[in-house]
């Protein structure tokens, strides 16, 4: 069982930077992929970003790459997406999620848990 806890989500500024944080519990959580996903109001939910489990392999959305990056610390069980460049379509509730899969995965129903979500609005 991983519980996941983000955090870091706030109102910015268009232009500006926020860096999400998701704090992982549990016994193998370190050993999980790990993705970040986001849903903006009216629409589906999206896939951001993922890591694979040593940080060694990420994989972007096509539309974000070059402004947001993804990292993780296995010490601290905790992934980041750091975000620059911040556009008011940007806003969304942004959700971290774990899958038990030690390669990275894109897809929304490969992954297991999930988190409560963090939202992020930029303003324009």
């Amino acid at each position: 069982q991983v519980q996941l806890v983000e955090s870091g989500g706030g109102l910015v500024q268009a232009g500006g930077s926020l860096r999400l944080s998701c704090a992982a519990s549990g016994r193998t959580a370190s050993s999980y992929a790990m993705g970040w996903f986001r849903q903006a109001p009216g629409k589906e939910r999206e896939f951001v970003a993922a890591i694979n489990w040593s940080g060694g392999n990420t994989g972007y959305s096509d539309s974000l790459k070059g402004r947001f990056t993804i990292s993780r610390d296995n010490a601290k069980n905790t992934v980041y997406l750091q975000m620059n460049s911040l556009k008011p379509e940007d806003t969304a509730v942004y959700y971290c999620a774990a899958a038990a899969a030690p390669r990275i995965r894109t897809r929304e129903y490969e992954y297991g848990y999930w988190g409560q979500g963090t939202q992020v609005t930029v303003s324009s």
